[in-house]
């Protein structure tokens, strides 16, 4: 009798193992089918924003309802990528970037064959601000790594006659020192020395994968990209090193990112606006100059006040594109969205927004 007993209280354990193994299957990862998109809204938004108004503490991402649609910023959509398409979600932020001096902030493209924003694309916007394009040298090699190269490339890219002209922000090797307050890796970010002559930034980025960081936005345009060479190795190694990006721990490199984002949005003091290009998606970023060709269609435009907002925005749209899979394992393999959750943490922005397709 008590072998009996003893073999049903075997079974017992074994089925209870087994069940609590089925409820707690599939919840490690962060597929399509258990990821949850941080779009709350569907209402129309406030007119009455200014810049800098979208920059989130994260208080509103546990919220729902009502009082989290009207607190979340705005992220403004259209499908249509062209020329008029992105000066409609530029004018539907309805705030202006203030000063005499406006910087457009994007990146040139390695040769021979980036996907760099063409032109033509942004041709009217960059006029409608009065802006100079602006750039740093990069800190591992290629063809932008030194000033004159660089230089040649703008040139041959397109961007040098838009707008002021074209201003390479590290062309003399020097740094201006900006202070990070909060942060969890940086307590400085090392920027151009050019930074501190625009009193604005139009921030235009490609949206594309990246082999180091997953993804490349609008939080990685302000960071790695306003950097001189010293700042991009600090990101990237989160303080450690001044001369070398090589080695760095990557949850600390992509907490470094929204460090040095949030830096430059504080020095700012909000005068910054976003605009994120969704198209020629590969899964490598416009520093390849070779890089693999899209798998998934042209999405759109986006703007923004709030850059976590926006590149949130990016992610969720990408999980919800067809043949994804590539682009995710690129998201997934990389940690990539732990730069959107340290800039929530710190302030730099909010993970929750409102998508309004101005399309409508």
């Amino acid at each position: 009798m008590k072998k009996i007993v003893a073999l049903l209280l075997s079974l017992l354990m074994l089925l209870s193992l087994a069940a609590c193994g089925n409820s707690s299957s599939g919840t490690g990862g962060s597929s399509e089918s258990d990821r949850t998109s941080h779009n709350v809204a569907e209402s129309p938004s406030d007119s009455g924003q200014s810049a800098g108004s979208g920059d989130g503490s994260g208080e509103n991402s546990q919220t729902s309802g009502d009082s989290a649609n009207a607190d979340a910023p705005v992220v403004y959509m259209t499908t249509d990528i062209s020329p008029e398409g992105l000066m409609k979600v530029y004018e539907a932020l309805g705030v202006k970037l203030t000063g005499d001096n406006i910087a457009v902030k994007l990146s040139t493209g390695e040769p021979p064959a980036s996907n760099y924003l063409d032109p033509d694309l942004i041709r009217d916007v960059v006029e409608e601000v009065n802006g100079t394009i602006v750039e740093c040298n990069t800190a591992y090699g290629g063809s932008r790594s030194e000033t004159a190269m660089h230089y040649q490339v703008a040139e041959d890219h397109g961007f040098t006659d838009l707008g002021r002209g074209f201003v390479i922000m590290d062309e003399d090797g020097e740094s201006m020192i900006l202070p990070v307050e909060g942060g969890q890796q940086l307590s400085e970010n090392y920027v151009g020395a050019h930074f501190g002559d625009f009193d604005g930034f139009l921030v235009l980025s490609h949206f594309k994968g990246h082999a180091m960081a997953g993804f490349g936005g609008a939080i990685k345009n302000i960071s790695i990209g306003i950097g001189s060479k010293e700042g991009k190795c600090l990101i990237h190694t989160a303080g450690r090193s001044h001369t070398s990006p090589w080695g760095g721990n990557q949850d600390a490199f992509l907490e470094s990112m929204a460090d040095a984002g949030k830096s430059v949005v504080d020095a700012l003091d909000g005068n910054i606006l976003f605009i994120n290009v969704m198209n020629r998606l590969s899964i490598d970023c416009d520093c390849d100059g070779n890089p693999s060709e899209p798998d998934i269609h042209d999405i759109g435009i986006l703007a923004s006040t709030d850059p976590v907002a926006l590149d949130q925005a990016y992610v969720d749209l990408i999980y919800q594109a067809e043949r994804n899979e590539s682009f995710v394992r690129r998201m997934e393999g990389q940690h990539a969205e732990h730069v959107l959750e340290a800039g929530e943490t710190i302030g730099l922005g909010s993970r929750t927004y409102r998508l309004e397709n101005v399309d409508d």
